[in-house]
C-alpha cells in the first residue's frame, strides 16, 4: 500500500501512539479516573478502543465471521459496547494496555496487507480500507479527548484532525437519518481552519449553506465532545443550522452529547 492510503495508516499509528504514551504513564488509581462519558473510567475508554480494534481486525480478516457475529439491532450493539468496555476495564492496567497494543498492531498489519479496493464490513455500510482507517483515527482521537479531559490536560491539535473532520462532513446525511429527518439534497460548504492556519474545505464554493470555524472545534462538535455553544463553529442556511446540533461522526444511536460549559 502506498500514497494516500499508506498515509492514513501512518496517521492511525501516530494517533494511537500519542494516546498510548499518555496512558502508559498513569498509575493504577489514575486508570480508574472517571471520564466525561457517564460510567466510564480511563480504563473503560482504552478497553473500548481495544475491543473496537479487535472487531475491525476481525472484519478485515474474517468478514463472514464478523457478519455472523453482528448484533441484532442498535440496542444490542449499544449493550455489547458497554459490556466489552466493562470487561476490559476489569483487567490490570498493564494487561489492558498490552491487549490494546497487540490488537492495534494486528489491525494495522491487516489493513496494510489488504487487497487493493477491498471493502470491509462494519456497523453500517461496508468501507474501503482508507475509510475504515479514517474511522479508527476518529474514534481513537475522540476517546483520547475523553482521557485528556478526565486528567484536566490539554493536547496540541495536529493535522490528523483532517481525518476526523472529513468523516464528520461525510456523515451529515447519516446524522439526519438517525434523527428521522429527511436527508438534505442541497450541498453544504464546510471551511475549517487547520492547526497550522491552512484552510480545509469540502463542498462547492457557491453553496448557500455554509459551516465554518476552527478544525478543532468542528471535530469536537461532530464527535460530541463539546456542546455547540462552547465552540466557534458557525452555520449559515437552514440545512447547516439544522445539521450542527445533531452532527455525529460515529456509528450507533444518537449520542446525548455534552452539556454546555457556558455559565
Amino acid at each position: 500500500m502506498s500514497g494516500p492510503e499508506h498515509a492514513v495508516l501512518v496517521d492511525l499509528r501516530a494517533e494511537s501512539e500519542e494516546l498510548d504514551a499518555l496512558v502508559a504513564a498513569l498509575d493504577a488509581d489514575q486508570w480508574r479516573t472517571p471520564t466525561p462519558a457517564e460510567g466510564w473510567t480511563i480504563a473503560h475508554q482504552i478497553a473500548h478502543l481495544a475491543w473496537t480494534d479487535e472487531r475491525a481486525h476481525r472484519a478485515a480478516t474474517d468478514p463472514e465471521r464478523f457478519r455472523a457475529e453482528q448484533p441484532a439491532d442498535a440496542e444490542r450493539l449499544a449493550a455489547l459496547v458497554d459490556e466489552a468496555a466493562a470487561a476490559g476495564a476489569r483487567l490490570a492496567p498493564p494487561e489492558l494496555l498490552e491487549r490494546w497494543r497487540a490488537g492495534r498492531a494486528d489491525l494495522l498489519h491487516a489493513l496494510t496487507t489488504a487487497p487493493a479496493g477491498a471493502r470491509v464490513p462494519w456497523y453500517g455500510p461496508p468501507m474501503k480500507v482508507p475509510s475504515l482507517a479514517t474511522a479508527r483515527i476518529m474514534e481513537t482521537w475522540a476517546h483520547g479527548q475523553d482521557v485528556v479531559d478526565a486528567l484536566g490536560l490539554e493536547r496540541a491539535p495536529t493535522r490528523r484532525l483532517r481525518h476526523v473532520a472529513h468523516i464528520g462532513v461525510r456523515t451529515m446525511g447519516f446524522a439526519f437519518s438517525l434523527h428521522d429527518l429527511p436527508v438534505p439534497t442541497e450541498p453544504v460548504r464546510v471551511e475549517l481552519t487547520a492547526p497550522d492556519g491552512e484552510l480545509w474545505t469540502w463542498g462547492p464554493p457557491d453553496a448557500a449553506d455554509r459551516v465554518s470555524g476552527p478544525a478543532l472545534d468542528f471535530c469536537l462538535l461532530v464527535t460530541q465532545r463539546r456542546h455547540r455553544d462552547d465552540l466557534a463553529v458557525t452555520a449559515t442556511g437552514r440545512t447547516a443550522e439544522q445539521w450542527l446540533p445533531i452532527a455525529q461522526a460515529f456509528a450507533g444511536r444518537p449520542g446525548p452529547g455534552r452539556p454546555s460549559r457556558v455559565a
